[in-house]
């Protein structure tokens, strides 16, 4: 007999298989010895108070065999001779469109601008060790997108999106830990997301797809208003090269600026949009851990071998805008994800341990248009030069290299320029600035009056032993490529496929491959 139970344990007992099955066996008035096969199905950990929980649902077989292990092997149909698709990027929407391209009989045609996931890593270290950009292959741009070297969350806001499950079943069919699909914030982490993506984009060639990389599109082919295939230059042999379809998913990534540049060129319609820009913090871990978890510094070792390195959400409305954290990365490291030389710009990762002494986080304010106004003259591309404008003020800031401008937290509420820094998890190192008054007023202030709010809120927080990194510029994208609501077609090009984070359409790794995925299943209705 199968039973589903909801369960509210202590950290201890949580780790435990054996009390856990105790406690299931009493509530279902049996004897442990009848429990055949005890599974979680769901975790969170419930820290509002000193007396800390862990929240649990489980499935419980009381005398009959256990149920054979899941397999979430997918069988992809071979699509080598079908109907080809373009997908212009290789990220989370690009790799799950193509897969669902292929579910559906269709031939996904992946063009990368950046190199695989292997080689992309010696681009990442040239930026760390050199400071050398590499405007093709970076954190941002490469095999599996940003979110490849930018942390693995798997959680997203909204339910409201597609199939979540289906996402996180499509990641361990490809190698990721069953525990996905059991916490309650899944985490894959940058150490284990490049096997992973090796192994999706393995699913899309053994089925007949193509996967090429180093293919930078430098033009749409359209005629009488539709998509006829793109122009690359093959940066591998600097020579131009032709992919035909009459469908193609535009699935970029908000840092792709040459791709809003062409569009605005072409005249196809872009719009300007809300977005967000602010600085990354960061504290020790064991801080954070001993705010989060209610006790002393020195009790966190032992309670970290039963509770996760602790995260925050914070959010605050101030001067009448959104301050917020955004991505937090608890036992962290904060990366360079500049995609030009001549900027800065912050983001954060943790790998699947989460075992780094460094917590992070983005803290950000809503940025509006009329933020934005003295750059009206460039049309819908205001907003991305604003963004520029506020990245090369932290390369000019930090000295013209990766170094990025620092300053510690409680000096920066309190207008005051560090004389010292801590150390940080930022490879490239930083330097002392007055983050304070090189901010524009529409972000530094609100943050001021945001991380006061912060330390009310979480006591400990506004500390001097935390500091804080400029800029988080890349949270979303600062331009819309707008599309029909049934169709998913651009309004003005037929068979045009705006996706995900670079069209506006999500905000994450989920969010991004249920896009995809939507898209894909759009073009398999026509």
């Amino acid at each position: 007999m199968k039973n589903e139970l909801s369960l509210v344990v202590s950290p201890e007992e949580a780790a435990n298989e054996t009390r856990l099955k105790e406690i299931a066996a009493k509530q279902l008035s049996a004897q442990p010895s009848r429990i055949t096969f005890l599974k979680i199905l769901k975790r969170s950990v419930d820290a509002r108070s000193r007396n800390i929980k862990i929240n649990l649902k489980i499935e419980v077989y009381l005398d009959v065999l256990p149920p054979a292990p899941s397999d979430y092997k997918i069988n992809y149909p071979n699509v080598s001779s079908k109907k080809p698709v373009i997908v212009v990027g290789a990220g989370p929407a690009g790799l799950f469109a193509a897969l669902q391209l292929i579910e559906n009989g269709m031939k996904p045609v992946v063009l990368e601008r950046g190199k695989d996931v292997k080689s992309r890593r010696r681009d990442l270290a040239a930026i760390n060790k050199q400071h050398i950009v590499n405007p093709h292959s970076n954190y941002c741009f490469g095999e599996g997108g940003a979110g490849t070297y930018s942390d693995g969350k798997l959680y997203t806001r909204s339910t409201k999106r597609g199939d979540v499950n289906k996402v996180l079943e499509i990641f361990v069919a490809h190698g990721a830990d069953e525990n996905i699909l059991v916490e309650a914030h899944p985490h894959i982490g940058t150490n284990k997301l490049p096997k992973i993506i090796q192994a999706m984009r393995q699913s899309i060639t053994d089925a007949g797809g193509e996967v090429h990389f180093n293919m930078h599109v430098t033009d749409l082919i359209i005629k009488n208003d539709s998509v006829k295939g793109v122009t690359c230059n093959n940066l591998a042999e600097n020579t131009a090269t032709e992919f035909n379809a009459d469908q193609l998913i535009l699935a970029t990534g908000h840092s792709a600026r040459d791709i809003f540049e062409l569009l605005h060129k072409k005249n196809i319609l872009i719009e300007g949009k809300t977005f967000a820009m602010g600085v990354r913090v960061e504290h020790p871990q064991a801080l954070i851990d001993s705010l989060q978890y209610h006790c002393g510094i020195s009790e966190v070792e032992r309670k970290r071998d039963f509770l996760p390195a602790a995260s925050y959400s914070l959010v605050h409305q101030a001067m009448g805008r959104g301050v917020y954290s955004f991505c937090m990365c608890p036992g962290g490291i904060i990366a360079p994800c500049a995609t030009s030389p001549g900027e800065v710009v912050t983001n954060g990762w943790s790998p699947s341990k989460r075992n780094n002494p460094f917590a992070n986080s983005g803290i950000v304010v809503t940025i509006e248009p009329e933020d934005y106004a003295k750059y009206k003259q460039y049309g819908p591309l205001a907003g991305l030069r604003y963004q520029q404008a506020l990245e090369q003020m932290a390369w000019n800031a930090g000295g013209q290299t990766q170094t990025a401008p620092a300053q510690r937290l409680l000096d920066f509420v309190n207008s005051k320029v560090s004389a010292t820094l801590p150390d940080v998890s930022y490879q490239p190192g930083i330097a002392s600035a007055p983050l304070h008054s090189l901010l524009p007023p529409e972000i530094g202030k609100r943050l001021q009056i945001g991380f006061k709010e912060f330390g009310n809120k979480m006591r400990g927080y506004l500390s001097n032993d935390a500091v804080i990194v400029g800029v988080e510029s890349r949270t979303s994208s600062p331009v819309r490529i707008p599309r029909n609501n049934e169709t998913l077609q651009h309004p003005q090009v037929k068979g045009l496929y705006p996706c995900a984070e670079g069209a506006g359409y999500a905000g994450g790794i989920v969010s991004a491959a249920i896009d995809g995925q939507k898209c894909a299943n759009a073009i398999a209705a026509l």
